[in-house]
């Protein structure tokens, strides 16, 4: 009887979901056709709808479960995770939005073949697929863990993921753009209202604070906020700064807004919802080292759930279910986005009608959603291997912000080589014995080749960009 109390709620969840879904596939349809219509939302997205948007995408699988792993064992410093997230989005809101917005793009390897070269533009097309793929990946993990840890006698962990596909695909093909802004603003708040609950019952049910505190067990980090170390937050902070500048389900977000004001909008208020999560589950990874020492630290937060009544967990379960679902919608429209525009439509067909390119979006997400399943069934370690994939952002961080701010030494190549070799640098360090890793992150790693990839281009090739 206990897991059919989480199952209803979870399903009413859904429910709303799709009733959301429904309503916002009105405005898809009524609005600019295409590609500009289906996967940016007509131009039209909100300053609020936006901020939701970046929120449920930041706010994830490795931002709930993720970090309340590693505070299993690493404690409060594990939230500097999301505090990093929040930082790159208020930089890019401050600094980078409105001129994103202005460029009217509809993908980033766009802008490379604009100011650079189309091999640039290709090259840049598959380092944001591998990027991608591997985030969504992840989604399908956290999901399957979610439902299968809080609710195992309805659900095994590929029975989850398949659940967890099957919605988050669902809104994704029926409504686009508009759907997942519109299911984010639900999201948002049921995240909230699920790990918040979590934390102030599970901390109350250990005696408060002080009692978590003094419960903590001889060698665990604890309230520390340095424990994971100073180079490895700081990689965090680089490693985010350098995402919301460059991964494409992040800035198209910004591209789908009204105008260059509620593009800058949407990223500092994204920017304040995203800050707090990671702490709060952090705090849950520590009670979790508190009450349930010597499991599988992965298991930490779905087991503190366990603990506390049914209509709670259920209403925590969604919360967590949620984080989940809104960042796999996003990153599915960004693939798709990628897909359609920088390779079908390029190479393939450009002159689609507007009919016939919304088909091909809806099938491009189709199969990237069957292919990123797959690969989720081999995936392991979720904020460990996100953090590594967002390291290949360095090189598109690196020559957008050039191509804006300082163009003079941009040149025609520097796009094609620093993008290669920021690529052959991750696959070094991946290859390379733990041993001879003589800095805290990849990210330190991939940042010097990219940084020293361009200048040399700069000195060698005298072709300046147009801007």
């Amino acid at each position: 009887m206990a897991h059919w109390i989480p199952l209803t709620i979870v399903t009413l969840y859904v429910i709303s979901l799709f009733a959301v879904t429904w309503w916002a596939r009105r405005l898809t349809a009524r609005g600019i056709g295409g590609i500009v219509g289906y996967l940016l939302a007509g131009r039209g997205l909100p300053a609020g709808v936006a901020a939701a948007l970046l929120a449920g995408l930041a706010v994830g699988g490795a931002s709930t479960i993720g970090v309340a792993e590693r505070a299993y064992q690493a404690g409060f410093s594990a939230g500097w995770y999301n505090a990093a997230w929040a930082f790159g989005a208020l930089v890019m809101g401050l600094v980078a939005a409105k001129r994103y917005r202005r460029f009217e793009l509809t993908t980033l390897p766009e802008l490379f073949e604009r100011y650079y070269s189309t091999g640039a533009r290709v090259i840049g097309v598959v380092g944001q697929l591998v990027l991608q793929v591997v985030i969504t990946a992840l989604q399908y993990v956290a999901g399957g863990a979610i439902l299968s840890s809080l609710m195992p006698g309805i659900f095994t962990f590929r029975t989850g993921m398949a659940v967890t596909a099957v919605v988050f695909v669902g809104i994704t093909l029926i409504g686009g753009f508009w759907a997942a802004g519109l299911t984010n603003v639900i999201n948002v708040f049921v995240i909230y209202l699920g790990i918040i609950l979590a934390a102030v019952l599970t901390v109350g049910n250990l005696g408060g604070f002080g009692a978590l505190a003094d419960q903590i067990p001889a060698g665990h980090p604890g309230f520390d906020l340095l424990a994971v170390g100073t180079g490895l937050i700081v990689g965090w902070f680089i490693v985010m700064l350098t995402t919301v500048h460059s991964t494409q389900s992040v800035i198209q977000i910004g591209f789908a807004t009204k105008n260059e004001r509620a593009a800058s909008r949407a990223y500092l208020i994204g920017s304040a919802l995203i800050f707090p999560v990671g702490f709060i589950s952090a705090i849950l990874g520590i009670a979790a080292a508190v009450l349930h020492p010597g499991i599988i630290a992965a298991e930490a937060l779905p087991r503190v759930v366990l603990g506390l009544s049914p209509l709670a967990a259920g209403i925590i379960l969604a919360g967590l279910w949620a984080a989940d679902v809104s960042t796999a919608s996003a990153l599915l429209i960004g693939s798709a986005t990628l897909v359609s525009s920088d390779i079908i439509k390029r190479f393939f067909a450009p002159d689609l009608s507007a009919a016939k390119d919304q088909l091909i979006c809806r099938v491009t997400v189709f199969v990237l959603s069957v292919f990123t399943f797959l690969l989720a069934l081999t995936v392991s370690g979720i904020l460990r291997m996100l953090l590594i994939g967002l390291t290949l952002t360095t090189s598109y961080t690196l020559i957008v912000l050039m191509t804006m701010f300082w163009p003079a030494v941009c040149r025609r190549s520097s796009a094609t080589w620093t993008l290669i070799t920021t690529m052959g640098a991750l696959v070094v360090w991946l290859v390379m014995p733990a041993g001879w890793r003589f800095l805290p992150h990849p990210i330190y790693f991939t940042w010097i080749v990219s940084l020293v990839t361009f200048f040399i281009v700069a000195a060698v090739d005298k072709r300046r960009i147009m801007i």
